[in-house]
């Protein structure tokens, strides 16, 4: 009986796969705690209420955060790039649905499903928060 259990036992270890969302690789960005609270009545984030626009806020998550009107609801992401370690280049510049990092690479991601355009070679898609819409609030949080 005890070497069924050990058979057994190893069987269920073989064959259990790796986390493909833990890619060693998709390291570069911190998992910091993100709790924020846009209001699009507020200038500076008042094109959110238009479809296909993005704002950029700042001092949350790694580089700040981007948010996205997609139409069917709102998206936000970590403006750090998350195939470059943190530097003063890695931080995302938004063109349209579109983001780009200021690097000599330019790795540009979409801001509606967040993997990389463009570029084969990027494995790790942008790192995306929750967002829960009250009224003319978004809260963005993790």
């Amino acid at each position: 009986m005890k070497s069924f259990f050990y058979i057994l036992l190893l069987v269920i270890l073989s064959s259990c796969s790796g986390n493909s969302v833990d890619n060693r690789n998709c390291r570069f960005l911190l998992n910091v705690g993100v709790n924020v609270n846009v209001n699009m009545s507020l200038p500076q984030y008042s094109q959110l209420q238009f479809i296909s626009n993005s704002v950029y806020v700042p001092n949350a998550g790694n580089a700040g955060i981007i948010v996205t009107n997609t139409g069917s609801g709102y998206l936000a992401w970590d403006a750090g790039d998350p195939n470059h370690v943190s530097s003063s280049c890695s931080t995302l510049t938004v063109s349209g649905l579109n983001a780009t990092c200021g690097c000599a690479d330019e790795n540009t991601y979409s801001l509606v499903t967040g993997q990389a355009l463009g570029n084969g070679d990027l494995q790790c898609p942008l790192k995306n928060y929750r967002v829960e819409q009250s009224g003319n609030n978004l809260l963005i949080y993790n």
